[in-house]
């Protein structure tokens, strides 16, 4: 036979007895369904409520043939709660109906619609008219919802919904038990206009240098987008596996989207782990409702973890790939704890000037294994020529272990270390490279002076370093290079304070204001910081180099970033001095820059597009240290940047997509690898 669904009214069931005290134990659900009743006639129900009187319903099943107990088999339990304005039951044809505010739970969700039809013969159930699934973070809409029970599949149409990366592995996980006092399962609270919208850092890729004194000549990026809405003509799913037909994808919370992917198909699978997989076709990039872009990759991994995108980028770096080159990303292991990534570069410029040989190409390589919650093995590798027999010279190595201390958000570390060839930025002596080093350094966090509003930060560590140098006297007369070895035994420590001149007020999250060309509301301030640092270093041949340094600096920005022209401003202009006592005796580290001014701009001149630039500059050699120039196109949901330093001669396109967070019903469619080295320490 098929099971009958019992609806008690009181929140809280004690205990049910079926037919002569078989007994289902069920501490906290309001409904139940009871499967395979297998004989005729009457089968009584006592329900008792806690703490209130006993109930009691009969069920007839066919005709009565004996005075006997029904057997039953009691078999898995299923549990559904049915509440709506009006409910019929048609036993003959096994049918159960509800109109008007029908609210249904069911496998950790809440399904509301205007109409719904529960077929105990087929166990399905239709549901029509504003249907909206919620199930955790992730909310589903459409105007027909069929579902099997019995086979956790069904379809919607035309479906719209958010999906929330970060809960999604969860929420779509139909295998838990049900627990009807789960916090994730709410009711939908009606139709709520879009509020507490906030825009964070999302996914970025691009390459080459990222301001000022932290440089990188090669692809660098990251992230994840977490929230996403969708609209498809279909959806069909099948237990943890999701299908849709006709499919847009976006990032915007408002309508029109500003980006979207566009797809035929997408298909949505659990790998576990915290892991997703999105397979589309034939689907594109939609850039303002009008101008698309093909994408060529079919598959997207989404993880809990941040990671590097799988996607072509372009980078420029003259010194070690001699000029423009690209870079792709491919995710050999990617799991909770285990991610390791290669990253094949062609060197593009250096195959038009030289020819096509093994030194055009290169590979990037990153492993990182989290042992524990406080325990990291991170390693990376560059090598910058497939031709093994120049490898000493092209390759580039760092593996670091990583303890931390105290409380998780803001960790003591403890780091032993190892690179080789391991490349600085040193300021007006420009890039340098450490042979060999391998030690420990302990660091720690931001620690706050009691109310002063002071920070303090300090590091100590100890290492083994092979690494270059000019002074004759630590050299061998017969040599090959100009390599010495020494034992580095250093300690920072750092004080800093803010001080806030002024602050405006942001305008409101809409896409009309605050959120025009950015992806958070700007707040316009004026703020001068200041700081003192100490750094002493010890060397095993008995040299010592000692500084003390200040700095002070000035920035803020004006304007709100939502009219036409010049309504965005942000600048900086800071002074920095260094006292020295002795001085290093490898290249890598020594102070050079004692007298430093660095300045910084960026304006609106138009819409979405900004330019800048930052400098630093040796004031007593009236040296330009490093510039940056940068070109930006900005919008709500994703940046263009392109940034070049001629100085260094490194650049970068960067494109960054906007991670958005809000509450409220959405509308449909319609409507870095290089290490700066400052003041001595690697930074």
């Amino acid at each position: 036979m098929l099971p009958y669904i019992i609806q008690i009214a009181p929140p809280i069931i004690n205990e049910v007895i079926v037919a002569q005290n078989t007994n289902i134990q069920n501490n906290s659900q309001e409904t139940l369904v009871i499967p395979d009743l297998v004989s005729s006639g009457e089968t009584r129900l006592i329900v008792q409520q806690r703490g209130e009187q006993t109930q009691e319903f009969t069920i007839l099943v066919g005709q009565n043939q004996a005075d006997q107990p029904l057997p039953v088999n009691i078999g898995k339990i299923s549990v559904v709660e049915l509440n709506a304005d009006h409910q019929e039951y048609d036993q003959k044809q096994q049918l159960i109906t509800a109109e008007g505010q029908v609210v249904m739970r069911f496998n950790q969700a809440v399904l509301t619609a205007n109409n719904l039809t529960v077929n105990l013969v087929t166990n399905q159930a239709v549901a029509e008219g504003d249907v909206t699934l919620t199930r955790g973070n992730q909310v589903l809409k459409g105007t027909r919802f069929e579902y099997f029970f019995s086979q956790n599949s069904g379809v919607i149409f035309d479906a719209r919904g958010e999906v929330d990366q970060s809960t999604s592995s969860n929420d779509f996980d139909l295998k838990l038990p049900t627990d009807l006092n789960n916090s994730r399962v709410r009711d939908p609270g009606g139709t709520q206009s879009l509020q507490n919208i906030s825009g964070q850092e999302g996914f970025t890729f691009g390459s080459g240098s990222v301001g000022g004194e932290t440089n990188s000549p090669s692809p660098a990026g990251g992230g994840q987008i977490n929230k996403i809405r969708f609209q498809a003509e279909r959806i069909d799913f099948e237990g943890e596996t999701w299908k849709a037909t006709k499919v847009r994808l976006t990032n915007d919370p408002f309508s029109p989207p500003e980006l979207e992917i566009r797809a035929d198909t997408a298909t949505l699978s659990q790998l576990g782990e915290g892991r997703s997989e999105l397979r589309t076709t034939k689907s594109r990039v939609v850039f303002d409702q009008g101008f698309s872009v093909p994408i060529f990759q079919n598959r997207l991994v989404f993880s809990n973890r941040p990671s590097q995108p799988s996607l072509v980028q372009v980078g420029y770096d003259a010194e070690e790939r001699s000029g423009l080159f690209v870079q792709g990303n491919f995710a050999l292991i990617k799991n909770k704890k285990l991610d390791f990534t290669i990253s094949p570069q062609y060197f593009i410029e250096k195959s038009l000037n030289e020819g096509f040989s093994g030194d055009v190409f290169g590979v990037k390589t990153k492993f990182n294994f989290d042992l524990s919650p406080r325990t990291s093995l991170r390693s990376s590798s560059s090598l910058t020529s497939l031709d093994l027999s120049k490898i000493e010279d092209n390759l580039r190595t760092n593996v670091r272990l990583k303890q931390s201390f105290g409380n998780l958000e803001r960790p003591y570390n403890l780091s032993l270390e190892y690179t080789y060839r391991d490349r600085l930025f040193n300021g007006s002596q420009g890039f340098q490279t450490v042979q060999r080093s391998f030690g420990g350094i302990f660091t720690s966090p931001s620690l706050s002076l009691g109310n002063s509003g002071v920070n303090l930060s300090y590091q100590v560590g100890v290492q083994q370093i092979d690494a270059e140098t000019d002074r004759t006297d630590l050299l061998e007369p017969n040599r090959e290079d100009d390599l010495i070895n020494l034992t580095r035994y250093q300690g920072a420590i750092a004080l800093g304070k803010g001080f806030s001149l002024w602050s405006g007020q942001p305008l409101p999250a809409t896409k009309e204001e605050g959120l025009r060309y950015r992806r958070s509301p700007v707040v316009p301030y004026l703020r001068l910081n200041t700081g003192i640092t100490g750094v002493g270093s010890f060397y095993s041949n008995g040299d010592t180099q000692n500084s003390i340094g200040g700095s002070i600096g000035l920035e803020g920005q004006f304007g709100h970033f939502a009219r036409n022209f010049f309504d965005y401003t942000n600048f900086n202009i800071g002074f920095n001095q260094i006292f020295l006592i002795n001085e290093s005796p490898f290249l890598f580290d020594r102070i050079s820059d004692t007298t430093t001014l660095s300045l910084g701009l960026t304006q609106q001149i138009y819409g979405p597009f900004l330019i800048g630039f930052q400098t630093y500059l040796n004031l007593d050699t009236g040296e330009e240290i490093s510039t940056d120039y940068v070109l930006e196109y900005s919008r709500r949901t994703y940046n263009l940047i392109l940034r070049y330093n001629p100085v260094l001669q490194v650049g970068s396109i960067g494109f960054k997509i906007s991670d958005f967070n809000w509450t409220g019903d959405t509308q449909t469619f319609e409507r870095g690898n290089i290490k700066p080295v400052i003041q001595g320490v690697e930074r």
